[in-house]
Order: C-alpha cells, then sequence, then structure tokens
C-alpha cells in the first residue's frame, strides 16, 4: 500500500506517508479519524500525534504541509491541536500528544493545542530551521546551531540552552537528542531507560526519539541505538546501507 512514498511519519498506533505525488496514505487506529488523509494533495511533508492514555483510548492527530505553506490537520482536537487552517507559509511542522508547533519561511515558530506545561509558549522564538515535539514539551533548532526550548516537563528535557553547533534534534516522550556537525550526539531529560546513554556515539548523521528509546544514524549507514529495548525496538544490530530520505 505504502508504494512509492518519499515521507513518513508515526504516532503510536497509526502511520502515514506522503508520496511522491503529493498524496497522502495512513493506516492504523483512527476512532478520532487521524488516518483521514484521503483527500489531501500536494503535500511536502507530514506529522503525526502520539497520544495514548486511558481517557482517550489512544485518539491522536495528523497534519500535513502544503506546497504553499498552508497547513491540514484530522483527529483528535480535544485542546485545539489541529487549529491550524490560519496557518500560512510554513517550512516545517511537527506534533506533540496534544499540541502541534511549526516554523515559518521567516523562522518564526506557531503552536496550537494544550500549553499547561508551556509546550506551546513560542512567540518569542525566531530564526528557526526546525521543531521538534515531545509529549508536552517543544524544542526548536536555531539557524546558527543553537537549540531553544520552554519550560517542558520535569524531566529535564528542554535543558538545551547549552547546545551548541546542532544540525538536528529530536524529542521523544520526555527527552530530546540532537546531533551536531561534528557527529556526536547531545542528549536531555528522562533517563530511566538509557534513552539518553549516547555521549559515546560518534559519526553520527541523524537522530530520532521514540517514547522511551533513542536512534542514531552513521555516517556509514549503520543505526546505534539506547534506552528501553522491552518490544525488540533497539534490535537494530544488523541494519546496514540505511540513508536518508
Amino acid at each position: 500500500m505504502f508504494a512509492d512514498v518519499s515521507v513518513l511519519a508515526a504516532g503510536r498506533r497509526h502511520s502515514v506517508g506522503r508520496r511522491f505525488d503529493g498524496t497522502v496514505l495512513a493506516v492504523g487506529h483512527t476512532a478520532a479519524g487521524e488516518c483521514r488523509v484521503e483527500r489531501w494533495e500536494d503535500v511536502v511533508a507530514v506529522a503525526a500525534g502520539n497520544v495514548h492514555t486511558a481517557a482517550n483510548t489512544g485518539r491522536s492527530h495528523t497534519v500535513g504541509l502544503r506546497s504553499d505553506g498552508t497547513v491540514m490537520a484530522t483527529g483528535w482536537n480535544s485542546d485545539g491541536q489541529c487549529d491550524v487552517r490560519s496557518w500560512r507559509e510554513m517550512v516545517a511542522l511537527c506534533c506533540g500528544d496534544w499540541h502541534s508547533a511549526g516554523v515559518q519561511s521567516d523562522g518564526c515558530a506557531l503552536a496550537v493545542g494544550n500549553n499547561r506545561r508551556g509546550q506551546c509558549a513560542v512567540d518569542g522564538w525566531r530564526d528557526l530551521v526546525a521543531v521538534s515535539a515531545g509529549s508536552v514539551h517543544t524544542v526548536g533548532l536555531r539557524a546558527d546551531g543553537r537549540a531553544v526550548a520552554g519550560r517542558g516537563p520535569v524531566s529535564g528535557a528542554c535543558a538545551v540552552e547549552d547546545w551548541e553547533d546542532v544540525v538536528a534534534l529530536d524529542a521523544g516522550s520526555y527527552h530530546t537528542v540532537g546531533v551536531t556537525a561534528s557527529g556526536r550526539v547531545l542528549a536531555a531529560g528522562d533517563n530511566s531507560y538509557g534513552q539518553c546513554e549516547v555521549g559515546r556515539w560518534r559519526g553520527i548523521v541523524a537522530v530520532a526519539a521514540g517514547s522511551t528509546h533513542t536512534l542514531g544514524l552513521r555516517a556509514d549507514g549503520t543505526v546505534v541505538t539506547a534506552g528501553n529495548n522491552a518490544d525488540g525496538q533497539c534490535d537494530v544490530g544488523a541494519w546496514s546501507g540505511v540513508r536518508l530520505l
């Protein structure tokens, strides 16, 4: 089904793909309509929410960025996380559990949804090139290689103010990871499963943060992991030839 897909996004219980022709596919849990993307067109990027609590039985949301800089959303909107119709001139976006965030072409950030932990308090962020959202926190990457974050969870996932020379970052549920231009990896936040034990990694070109684990892609196409492996999510030792889309 996911043939000719060029961009992927994964929520906790649904997956989304953007085809080369700009249409979108989605599979998985769709109790709130998070997979209702069949009419989306001219999309250049997608992001998927990751919420799962007993209160909402796993309802989440999906957002899509069109080539004209406008944004679409579908799914659970209990806190206004899908209220993105007014967004214009966007170049990047992301989903947290109950919020959505994005970067405009001028480098400013926008965010909507639950703001109880300050995850939507991004009004003063400038000169951004990327954003990423965890369960209850948002982090941004500036063009000068510095990271910015709001208050966030008590886990310390927003303790990134000293990071420099960062080229990419990602937010897990309660931790944040970033890769520097030299190929080293930085991490902050919850380390209860060892997901922040990345200080010895070298030659990394990309990172990805799951709920409680972290992946790093080496320049040689192999992958390293740290953190929770209860479901085999860190069993990537045999992977090779992996490259960025």
